[in-house]
């Protein structure tokens, strides 16, 4: 493997709603002394922002034009990473179930697509940040240098997410729950643009039955490793 870029590699974590890809994300970063982009907050934001405009998500022209004038931004405070849309922090708005279905449908619009992936791309070039979605690894970062595929089961990733609700307060049932991650998953697999798919040099991970750290050791230890690779180069 050739040198690493000026602040470090370019971690890809990509994988289905539900996966753990957020909270593994903000954890390796932490660890590494590296920078999270969160893709999947940045297609939230633009899905909120549209939602508040009366954009319908088949609408590319009025998209393209809310994205232009759309400037996304992440703010650290403390251990949580706030988002920032035209400087206002929609970090809570943007979490609801709602927005979540809306996102997945407004994510598959070649616009949205081609303005974010600029964005994407300008805040990861020079490496030391860890980006997670769902196309990272094949279509904004495809050479990145360490990628990983995060998924679980249905079952069991509907089961996190209700727990989720369930602290937040939220009425939902375990059922219902889990029938909306396998309509999002159809939703991202079955997209025209950029799908959802594992790249063909990303190393796979389940944790259906693996714990956090578990998961979390072994991404640090991959992520290390091709440092120490790109030293020698």
């Amino acid at each position: 493997m050739s040198a690493v870029r000026e602040n470090g590699v370019i971690v890809a974590i990509d994988g289905p709603s539900g996966a753990g890809k957020s909270s593994l994300t903000k954890l390796l970063a932490k660890r590494l002394g590296y920078i999270h982009i969160d893709t999947g907050a940045m297609f939230r934001a633009v899905a909120l922002s549209a939602q508040r405009a009366g954009i319908k998500s088949d609408d590319d022209a009025g998209l393209a034009e809310l994205c232009r004038g759309l400037e996304i931004a992440f703010a650290r405070d403390g251990e949580t990473c706030r988002v920032l849309a035209n400087g206002e922090d929609v970090s809570a708005e943007i979490r609801t179930e709602e927005i979540g279905l809306l996102t997945s449908t407004i994510s598959a619009r070649k616009p949205v697509r081609q303005a974010l992936l600029e964005m994407q791309r300008k805040m990861g070039a020079k490496g030391g940040v860890i980006l997670e979605g769902r196309d990272i690894g094949t279509v904004v970062f495809p050479d990145a240098e360490v990628k990983f595929f995060l998924s679980a089961s249905a079952e069991e990733r509907g089961r996190r997410r209700y727990l989720e609700l369930a602290a937040r307060g939220e009425s939902a049932t375990l059922e219902e729950t889990i029938a909306k991650v396998i309509q999002r998953d159809r939703q991202d697999e079955g997209r025209e643009h950029a799908p959802l798919k594992q790249a063909e040099d990303a190393v796979p991970i389940d944790s259906t039955s693996l714990t956090i750290e578990q998961v979390l050791e072994l991404m640090e230890r991959t992520v290390k490793e091709r440092l120490a690779q790109g030293e020698k180069g």
